[in-house]
């Protein structure tokens, strides 16, 4: 009689569960076909009018009108982008709080000595946006007209050419370390406090060379301020296509841009993020979007699902990596 019971204890507790269980899918799958219900968020981890909140106050207008729903841009700068990605780390996992993605976010894992979020498990990866390339750009003082003249330059005074960057462990640090590894160069580093300084003190001789993204530099080499040896790009720029690649002119393969992307937090639904990736290509086809686009010199470049992406990111991450430990890069 106990042991009746018992079993039938055991299949009432199974039934709730079960019950339990259909509830919180039917909410979920209810949540993902409503969405969005309201308004969403977007963290972007830098400061009104850089690069990275350019790009994404591009987008978000017209990602605004495919989803139904408004896009609120939240700026979050500091910690080269730990800040933005730490507060969407900590969100509902419900596609309402999104991350404007930079490769900083790659980048820091390894620079940086704690890093308060996991790209592999804290986020859910929607798709690549836009990408810009870099320019390797030098003070008209420097004695040399193309990317030939300049190596043979820079192996005459190895370690005496110095050249600005965004600080310690970002994007244009390391690709000058690639540079270096690919040429056989060495330069001086000199480390600023954002893209802009060392910008400056390139336009004003302080330092020989820098590689900000296109976007900053090719008013100053149209103007001839600047002297451009080269895109950091596979291809070519639209915005500036007399400027050769670095690939082109010999440093074979050489190609490393500056990236951005949209992601959520881990455990947002897969309907829900398909709906984003789907809005994002919508978005990115846009003709007057790409025409934005292009008079800052990025070029739209949407992954083909979110799962391309995520893989994406996870290749940066191996590849960056590399460069930070064979160059033993430690940000203090």
């Amino acid at each position: 009689m106990l042991s009746g019971l018992y079993d039938r204890r055991l299949r009432l507790a199974a039934l709730v569960g079960a019950a339990v269980a259909i509830f919180a899918l039917s909410g979920v799958s209810s949540r993902a076909d409503d969405y969005p219900s309201r308004n969403i968020t977007l963290i972007v981890p830098s400061p009104p009018g850089g690069g990275t909140d350019t790009q994404a106050r591009i987008l978000a207008p017209k990602l605004s009108q495919i989803l139904g729903k408004t896009i609120i841009i939240e700026n979050r700068p500091g910690a080269s982008g730990n800040i933005g990605a730490q507060a969407v780390s900590q969100a509902a996992p419900d596609g309402y709080t999104l991350l404007a993605m930079i490769s900083s976010h790659v980048i820091n894992q390894f620079v940086l000595k704690s890093v308060p979020y996991n790209l592999d498990k804290d986020f859910a990866m929607i798709s690549r946006t836009v990408t810009v390339p870099g320019a390797l750009i030098g003070n008209p003082s420097v004695p040399a007209n193309n990317l030939s003249e300049l190596l043979t330059y820079l192996k005459a005074n190895p370690g005496k050419v110095a050249y600005g960057s965004a600080g310690v462990g970002s994007l244009s640090h390391l690709i000058v370390e690639l540079f270096e590894e690919d040429t056989g160069t060495k330069l001086l580093h000199v480390p600023y406090r954002g893209t802009q300084p060392a910008l400056n003190d390139t336009l004003s001789g302080q330092v020989a060379l820098d590689v900000p993204d296109l976007t900053l530099a090719i008013e100053q080499v149209k103007a001839s301020k600047l002297r451009a040896f080269g895109v950091t790009s596979a291809q070519r720029s639209a915005a500036a296509p007399d400027i050769p690649t670095l690939a082109e002119q010999g440093v074979t393969g050489f190609n490393a841009v500056q990236w951005f992307g949209l992601c959520a937090l881990a455990g947002t639904p897969p309907a829900i993020i398909n709906r984003l990736h789907a809005a994002v290509v919508t978005a990115l086809n846009d003709p007057d979007v790409k025409a934005r686009y292009a008079k800052l010199a990025m070029t739209p470049e949407p992954s083909a699902s979110p799962a391309e992406y995520a893989q994406f990111v996870h290749d940066e991450g191996l590849r960056w990596g590399k460069v930070v430990k064979d160059a033993h890069v430690t940000a203090k």
